[in-house]
């Protein structure tokens, strides 16, 4: 794709190859997007969305908050849900992605962290029940997810929801949730506002002030698109007007900018190479 420039960061590597990021990357790949609230996707994974689909790619995105805190005046209070679910579709429009392609969970802000899980002690489901049948449905193949490292608690019980649900979704229960044939290949986190853990750098002997280990660069064109949508919240602009005047950081030359991401294994294996070594020389 003509602009696009996908960089492997640890390993120093730069190609227009998707696989950069997306290892093994074949026809027909389905991307879902967690995002916590409904502008949380576009803010943190705006470019990736729009180049995915010129991949071959589909994309979805499932908002797990419904949007009712982030009223800014009292008169919106009762009608906020409603204001943001015709902003939504309005925004992600701009840069493609269709209605159909949007699904919403619809738990409270601020709310989301004591529903994770399947059947809730005081009744009823949770999380699971709603993440597991769609990424089954969907037959995903790559799964986004926000940054859990001291964003928002929203954003951090939306990444344990993927990070857990995504590898369940694709093991061999509950069939009457329906059936994944495959597992999700990889995931990838995106960051909203905040920096990545340190944590992944730090086990991969890497400087923890390269936090992301992954980054595409685009053309202005996609940069403006984004900025755009973003502009249709308009019940969120005094909340979200920061984060847009901050996107100037995100220039990497004229006419170019960039999004970070962190691949990281959703399922590690143990490796017992090391143990068994130690303990053969231990005497």
């Amino acid at each position: 794709m003509k602009g696009v420039f996908f960089y492997d960061l640890w390993k120093r590597e730069k190609s227009q190859n998707i696989e950069t990021i997306f290892p093994s990357w074949s026809d027909g790949e389905v991307i879902v997007i967690f995002s916590p609230h409904d502008d949380d996707a576009l803010l943190g994974a705006g470019y990736l969305l729009q180049v995915v689909r010129e991949f071959g790619a589909q994309v979805y995105v499932v908002i797990a908050c419904n949007g009712c805190g982030g009223y800014t005046t009292l008169d919106e209070k009762e009608r906020i849900v409603e204001i943001r679910k015709e902003e939504t579709i309005r925004a992600y429009a701009k840069v493609g992605v269709g209605m159909e392609h949007i699904i919403r969970l619809d738990f409270p802000d601020f709310s989301l962290r004591p529903n994770l899980g399947w059947k809730m002690p005081w009744g009823g489901f949770g999380t699971f029940e709603k993440t597991i049948r769609i990424l089954r449905e969907l037959k995903t193949t790559r799964l986004l997810l926000p940054n859990p490292y001291r964003e928002h608690a929203d954003h951090e019980a939306t990444y344990l929801m993927g990070a857990w649900d995504g590898p369940q979704a694709g093991d061999p229960i509950m069939p009457d949730y329906g059936k994944l044939e495959f597992p999700i290949k990889s995931y990838l986190e995106y960051s909203v506002w905040g920096k990545f853990s340190p944590f992944h750098a730090l086990c991969a002997g890497q400087d923890p002030a390269i936090s992301a280990n992954k980054a595409i660069v685009v053309s202005k064109e996609l940069e403006d698109k984004v900025v755009e949508a973003l502009s249709e919240y308009r019940s969120q602009a005094a909340i979200i007007s920061d984060l847009v005047s901050q996107r100037l950081k995100k220039k990497v030359e004229e006419n170019f900018f960039v999004e970070l991401f962190l691949s990281f294994e959703a399922r590690p294996k143990f490796d017992f190479k090391p143990y068994l070594e130690l303990i053969r020389n231990i005497k």
